[in-house]
């Protein structure tokens, strides 16, 4: 009988993981919110009729970017120490003053007392987020990130005065699950207009099919800008958008990738698919009117 105990098991190379933990969860929320104030600063330079601004309340970022932009909202709340009703108060009167929803985006690794805080202040659970990361050495030494590509996708970053056609491209590649038209345009167009983001086309014979962005932050390596039009799907533009990415962002200097996807997802499936390991799920929170 063939012997299959596990001391005759060959031995497999496993990529070192950081474990999910309370550090991990503040590098992660920390890049994420760092990208947001980004963007609303963008907003700000392109668009100052919207009064867009941030603020730092205790380590958690409150964001205003118009009363119905995805943007608007906070990141970190709890994360960085216990929530304090003060706190709270002062983030709810940046909001109030700008007439805007009050939207928290909490880790499930903050202070457990976040929980009946936003309870006793009248919060309900709107929706959740899955968060992913991978160590980028990991994604490196992996060689079936190069084996499974398509050679005939090519891959570049956008040249000063692209920024349109970027914008242009992740519009169209959202349209067919968003019905928002000229809106996702204007957010493509300030993604594109970030100051501290590098911008990705996938081309494939010559044409734009594919949009990607990439913003770093304490060496954490923030994806997100993800889409593709619909007649370029299933072709492997998106593997390509994120080896590029990965590479760049590996030069400079960055440790770690992350992003984010609703649960269960295509787009999560995708990212388990290249690497990417579950964090932790969010979970958003509203202030009921």
């Amino acid at each position: 009988m063939q012997d299959i105990s596990l001391t005759h098991m060959p031995e497999v190379e496993v990529p070192v993981f950081p474990f999910a933990d309370l550090a991990l969860a503040r590098r992660l929320e920390r890049a994420e919110a760092v990208g947001g104030t980004r963007f609303v600063e963008a907003r700000a330079r392109l668009f100052p009729d919207i009064g867009a601004a941030w603020i730092d309340v205790g380590g958690t970022y409150a964001m205003f970017d118009g009363p119905l932009s995805p943007v608007t909202q906070t990141f970190g709340f709890g994360l960085f120490g216990p929530p304090s009703a003060k706190d709270l108060t002062a983030i709810e009167q940046f909001f109030d003053e700008r007439s805007s929803p009050v939207f928290h985006e909490v880790s499930p690794l903050a202070d457990p007392s976040h929980i009946a805080l936003l309870n006793e202040r009248g919060y309900e659970p709107l929706e959740c987020s899955t968060v992913l990361f991978q160590p980028i050495s990991a994604w490196a030494s992996s060689p079936k990130r190069t084996s499974a590509r398509n050679a005939a996708i090519h891959v570049r970053q956008i040249d000063e005065g692209e920024q349109e056609l970027w914008a242009r491209t992740a519009a169209l590649g959202w349209s067919d699950t968003v019905e928002l038209g000229d809106f996702l345009l204007e957010l493509g167009r300030i993604t594109a207009h970030r100051s501290d983001a590098l911008m990705f086309l996938a081309e494939h014979e010559g044409r734009p099919i594919a949009t990607g962005a990439l913003a770093t932050s304490d060496g954490v390596a923030l994806l997100a800008g993800a889409s593709t039009v619909p007649d370029g799907r299933h072709r492997g533009a998106q593997l390509a958008l994120l080896a590029a990415r990965l590479n760049v962002a590996s030069r400079m200097g960055c440790d770690l990738a992350m992003m984010a996807a609703l649960p269960g997802s295509g787009s999560q499936r995708n990212a388990e698919r290249n690497g990417f390991r579950v964090a932790y799920t969010r979970t958003k929170w509203r202030l009921v009117p």
